[in-house]
């Protein structure tokens, strides 16, 4: 048997069945087939592999040391085939998208879509992690990322940023109500801020846009955005964040954004892939669907209660 030719999986299949049995007659019967076809395909094998794999005797069997080492390898493989299929036809699904995201975006305006997502698109099966470094396509290991900030241009990587997002004051109801809430860009300064350290925009930004003073040694740090919402949320103070990331807390009346939507747009985020995989099916299918939601937000704004005004 020449290195390019093996035997053949019919031979292999009453290898393993006679070696789990051991007894020609319970292989054939396991098999549906006759001892003598057991017999004359173990005979077969013997002669095909240059070695005997069975010591016999009268009517009794018994495996070779050769022949046992064989035949477990067999066994092995027959399950690992069998644990392959097991988990395939499991799956269910054709394609697996890997998508690495910044952690704020997925928590806050990702991981809420993902099911229509999932409803139009059955066929593909979606994995999403998140986390603040941005993923190395090039291992295979993820299909997409979606970064923060300015990115590099790299040799075979495309960056398709996402629509310029505005950024907007956003707080908890209850620190617009009353007499002493917020109204205007001046109230600020009775108010503790809540500072997102790593967004591009930042709290000394806007008060040199508003001409006013505030007082940025107050209130609370975060490299998260979505701590920054959340902290705002509970009524711990004031947070300035893209409104991408907060469309649905204010549609919801967590949160309110005292003087409106409209602010600075700028392009916070972007959508990494890999040039040479940009026609595959999967990527390209996310990419029209991030491409109609974020489209279809922007139409939805003028749903928003804005609240406080």
């Amino acid at each position: 048997m020449s290195a390019l030719e093996f035997p053949s999986l019919r031979s292999l299949q009453v290898l393993e069945a006679v070696a789990r049995l051991g007894s020609f007659g319970k292989a054939a019967e396991e098999l549906s087939i006759s001892p003598s076809a057991v017999s004359h395909q173990m005979a077969a094998l013997d002669s095909e592999l240059g070695i005997a794999l069975f010591h016999r005797s009268g009517r009794s069997i018994m495996l070779t040391d050769a022949g046992r080492a064989y035949a477990e390898e067999i066994s092995a493989s027959f399950r690992r085939i069998e644990s392959a299929t097991r988990n395939f036809t499991k799956k269910g699904k054709s394609d697996i998208l890997n998508i690495h995201s910044v952690v704020s975006l997925a928590s806050q305006w990702l991981m809420p879509r993902l099911a229509r997502f999932s409803a139009r698109y059955p066929e593909i099966d979606l994995r999403l992690h998140a986390s603040g470094d941005p993923a190395e396509l090039r291992t295979g290991n993820v299909d997409i990322d979606i970064r923060y900030g300015t990115q590099p241009v790299e040799v075979g990587i495309a960056v398709e940023p996402f629509p310029p997002e505005p950024i907007v004051v956003l707080c908890a109801p209850s620190l617009v109500e009353g007499a002493n809430g917020i109204r205007s860009p001046q109230d600020l300064a009775r108010f503790p801020l809540i500072h997102s350290e790593v967004n591009l925009y930042r709290w000394q930004d806007w008060a040199d846009d508003h001409g006013v003073r505030l007082n940025m040694d107050r209130g609370l740090r975060f490299d998260r955005s979505f701590m920054s919402i959340n902290a705002a949320a509970d009524g711990l103070g004031v947070c300035l964040e893209s409104l991408i990331l907060v469309r649905q807390d204010l549609k919801s009346g967590r949160l309110v954004a005292p003087f409106g939507l409209e602010g600075p747009s700028i392009n916070c985020h972007s959508l990494v892939y890999l040039r040479s995989r940009a026609r595959t099916p999967k990527i390209a299918l996310f990419k029209r669907w991030i491409e109609e939601t974020l489209a279809g937000d922007a139409v939805s704004a003028s749903e928003i209660d804005v609240g406080g005004r």
